[in-house]
């Protein structure tokens, strides 16, 4: 974040986009972008993980707010004043370019690239790092809220729904099952139905996997195919997909309740989802629903403007977030008025996990603080600290640098800590088609639990790429692509 707020958008590479002219480039330059996380483990999470099978590029996860910065330096060269300082950088480059006689010679460029990687990991900060020419577009691409692949969400359970096991791997008495395929995706359209249980892709057995390597095996190319061996009810049928690109909706929502319970999934900040979810608030507002859940479980961020207008839906005025930026400044993010449901008496709960990351935990935050709304669920992941994402000249890519953090309206620092759930619930033990968190909220709100018509929680697709990026803390737990 900085002062203007500029937006935030989920950091999603993916490896195959439509194309993208250079105005679309410079327009997706000026955003704020999630950013990376570490892995972090919950109890229960070796039971249970969640992935979307979709191929993105990069290889980590984003967890965090960015801003993106402008080109700094404003002519080549050694800062005035600063020769002696960097005089060793350029003896070191003049020899190897003079001198080194190995069989890899690296092109200028790649030197270049290599100086600029070590400065940002010699600052020992897992969210201050540089991202490749490749790897720094498709993160730019990817804020369109799209992805690459099958499109199907699941969940590594226990064969035997009475089972303590912990799920690991795949076999031993645990199994990859569908929870639900990503609307409109190929997954989707080819007949993947929730319940599926992956058996084999491609003509490879998944037994004796994890999921990040069962992953590895269902991503691929654009164009390419997909060849699932599933289990359905005991019966053995094989479906081939066809990778592609596809839209990833942020905003889903049902009615429960008879009308009277509005239930709106937000799987991101992408730059449609504040539209969307005003237009599906007005909807159910409309037709007489008077309580609203608002899920954030996998919700990693994404545009901070778009987390404001969210929140602004509920809270009509005053300070949504506070940020400091580097030289200790700090700044209030206010509501924008006009939202469509500040009236107290229309009640509002909001579904948490430890994925719940970013501006979500801002919007979250928000609406806690500000006494509208009741978190509901787990802690949430703990990122109070925001990064400037700057495009670099000479296609050299861009840096993610750390730059300040941010505060809730009561100026408490989530670092580290994350939000507190006002009622606390968890779903470690859950399978594919139970949900308690959800439950907890329609109990608290005074109606009935009401069965799902799909399995679990919602389905939140996520950036994340590599063999460390399953996502680890419950069945609601955020998609890993694959």
């Amino acid at each position: 974040m900085s002062a203007p707020l500029i937006p935030v958008g989920p950091d999603e590479p993916v490896s195959s986009l439509p194309s993208s002219d250079e105005t679309e480039l410079a327009d997706l330059a000026k955003v704020e972008l999630s950013g990376r996380s570490e892995r972090r483990v919950t109890p229960g999470s070796s039971r249970f993980a969640t992935i979307l099978v979709a191929i993105l590029a990069a290889s980590a996860i984003f967890l965090g707010g960015y801003t993106l910065g402008a080109h700094v330096a404003t002519t080549p060269g050694t800062p005035t004043g600063e020769e002696d300082r960097f005089a060793p950088f350029w003896d070191v480059y003049s020899a190897i370019q003079g001198s080194f006689s190995g069989t890899a010679k690296p092109s200028p460029d790649a030197l270049v690239r290599a100086a600029i990687n070590g400065m940002m990991q010699s600052l020992n900060d897992p969210y201050s790092y540089y991202q490749e020419p490749i790897d720094y577009q498709n993160t730019l691409l990817a804020v369109g809220a799209q992805a690459v692949g099958v499109g199907v969400q699941v969940t590594l359970q226990p064969v035997d729904a009475n089972s303590t096991v912990e799920c690991t791997k795949i076999g031993g008495g645990c199994e990859l099952a569908v929870v639900q395929p990503i609307a409109g995706s190929p997954a989707d359209k080819a007949g993947i139905k929730p319940g599926d249980v992956i058996v084999a892709v491609n003509g490879t057995p998944l037994d004796g996997l994890t999921v990040d390597q069962a992953s590895t095996l269902i991503k691929g190319d654009k164009g390419t195919p997909a060849t699932l061996r599933l289990d359905r009810s005991g019966q053995e049928v094989t479906i081939t997909v066809t990778r592609d690109v596809f839209d990833v909706p942020e905003v889903v929502s049902r009615s429960l309740a008879n009308g009277a319970v509005e239930y709106i999934s937000l799987s991101g900040f992408g730059t449609a989802a504040a539209s969307q979810f005003h237009a599906a608030l007005k909807v159910a507002l409309n037709a007489g629903a008077h309580s609203f859940i608002l899920d954030l479980r996998g919700n990693r961020g994404g545009y901070v403007d778009r987390a404001t207008a969210i929140a602004s839906e509920f809270i009509g005025s005053g300070t949504i977030a506070y940020q400091i930026d580097a030289g200790g400044t700090e700044t209030a993010i206010p509501a924008d008025p006009g939202g469509l449901a500040t009236d107290p008496s229309i009640n509002l709960l909001v579904l948490v996990d430890p994925n719940t990351a970013s501006a979500s935990e801002i919007l979250a935050g928000a609406l806690q603080a500000r006494g509208r709304a009741l978190l509901v669920g787990d802690h949430t992941f703990g990122k109070g600290i925001f990064q400037e994402y700057l495009p670099l000249p000479n296609n050299a890519g861009g840096i993610h640098l750390t730059v300040g953090r941010w505060l809730t309206p009561n100026h408490v620092w989530i670092q580290g800590k994350g939000l507190q759930p006002d009622l606390a619930v968890s779903s470690a033990n859950s399978r594919a088609g139970q949900d308690p968190v959800l439950d907890a909220a329609l109990v608290k709100l005074g109606y009935p639990i009401e069965t799902q018509p799909s399995a679990g929680p919602s389905a939140v697709p996520s950036s994340s790429a590599g063999p460390s990026s399953s996502a680890t803390s419950s069945p609601s737990a955020v998609p890993t692509p694959s």
